[in-house]
């Protein structure tokens, strides 16, 4: 079984060695650079090249790709050639497919709003119009997609023959977990932005300086423009992890954050917390209750040891790469 992962994105670097350990031959590709620095098995650095160039290279590894791969998974809902129409060639080809949602490119601000989540924001270039007519094209070619979690299946669970919610592949033995032992009389707490405004950023910032104003001590680390191994660093030495607050379901932040061994605070949607199993240990906050959430946490050092014990107890459970991957194997074997 030999599976190609494109375009981009760190979720598929981790997914394809887990694969690989199950014995199936799959490949993890970007098709540009990025600042994060993640290490794909490969990349065309299409960035360094012309337009013309681009296109050229892109359709002469379609070819190639097909002769070499039995499945395709797409991530973030884009294909090899912006118009899809690979993904006909691909269908006449016999060649299976699966395309894995995560996030901005699915997620409908009408839809969110019906959930009862003031608090959600969307990527302005994914208008609802462009997340409907390239969900449409996909689906026409695509019969099984795959989510990270509850909150995205609610966008698109009628539009797929099969929806599968997978949960975030981390390898937790790459993961030294450092549980904070409450004795740091001024706690590092970090947060990690990909994007401010859909993560509750201003909220969180707002509280801390609030909070710095009333003399309560704790440190404060913005990760922003980090690469992937420095912000893993900063979170390893971490007491505290503030992942989003707009959203409304654990980001992958979270899910490295415990397996750190770190207490998180996350904002999990009412109507989605029974959806995650009992044992997650994240501190609900959103953009109304960060202050006091965060204060009440800060002054109880007792808890987070407690907390990032479960935290990492719950990633070894549900988010282990060898566990995790079995479900991705299956899903393969049945297309």
């Amino acid at each position: 079984m030999r599976v190609l992962h494109i375009p981009y994105g760190s979720p598929m670097i981790e997914l394809c060695r887990g694969l690989r350990f199950k014995g199936v031959q799959a490949t993890s590709c970007h098709f540009t650079e990025n600042n994060f620095k993640f290490k794909p098995d490969m990349c065309l650095k299409l960035n360094l090249l012309t337009n013309h160039e681009r296109d050229n290279k892109v359709k002469r590894f379609l070819q190639e790709a097909i002769q070499k791969y039995d499945i395709f998974h797409f991530h973030f809902g884009e294909t090899f050639f912006p118009d899809k129409s690979d993904l006909a060639i691909l269908k006449k080809a016999g060649k299976k497919m699966v395309v894995h949602h995560h996030g901005s490119d699915i997620r409908l601000l009408s839809v969110a709003k019906s959930f009862n989540n003031p608090y959600v924001r969307v990527k302005p270039e994914w208008t609802e119009a462009k997340i409907y007519k390239n969900v449409a094209t996909l689906s026409k070619y695509i019969d099984h997609a795959i989510v990270q979690d509850h909150e995205l299946e609610g966008y698109i669970s009628d539009q797929y023959k099969y929806t599968h919610v997978i949960p975030h592949t981390i390898d937790v033995n790459q993961f030294k977990a450092q549980y904070p032992d409450g004795k740091n009389p001024s706690p590092l707490i970090v947060h990690a932005p990909t994007l401010r405004d859909l993560k509750g950023t201003e909220f969180i910032l707002n509280a801390v300086n609030q909070l710095k104003r009333s003399g309560l001590s704790f440190q404060f680390k913005l990760i922003e423009g980090s690469t992937h191994d420095e912000t893993m660093s900063l979170l390893s030495q971490s007491d505290i992890v503030i992942d989003q607050l707009r959203i409304g379901a654990c980001g992958y932040i979270s899910s490295e954050a415990m397996a750190f061994g770190k207490p998180v605070i996350c904002y999990i949607r009412d109507d989605l917390v029974s959806k995650y199993s009992p044992e997650l240990p994240v501190v609900n906050a959103n953009p109304s209750t960060i202050t006091d959430v965060l204060k009440t946490l800060i002054q109880n050092p007792q808890k987070w040891n407690e907390l990032g014990i479960r935290g990492r107890k719950y990633v070894e459970m549900h988010h282990h790469t060898p566990i995790v991957a079995d479900r991705y194997v299956d899903i393969y074997k049945n297309l």
